[in-house]
């Protein structure tokens, strides 16, 4: 792996993290359930594919 896709990855790693910190942070204060469990889907996504991105490594 080149310094530059090592770069990507981890870039895309911050990303993802703070993605799944903003879903997480949004669901504890959401009071409409549907939308609730909408965050709590995407902050499992993101979590998921951070662990993908992590893998490359």
């Amino acid at each position: 792996m080149t310094s530059k896709e090592l770069l990507y990855i981890e870039d895309a790693l911050g990303h993802q993290k703070f993605l799944e910190t903003i879903c997480k942070e949004s669901a504890t204060k959401i009071q409409d359930v549907e939308l609730k469990a909408l965050a709590t889907q995407y902050e499992a996504k993101h979590k998921e594919l951070f662990g993908k991105l992590y893998s490359l490594l």
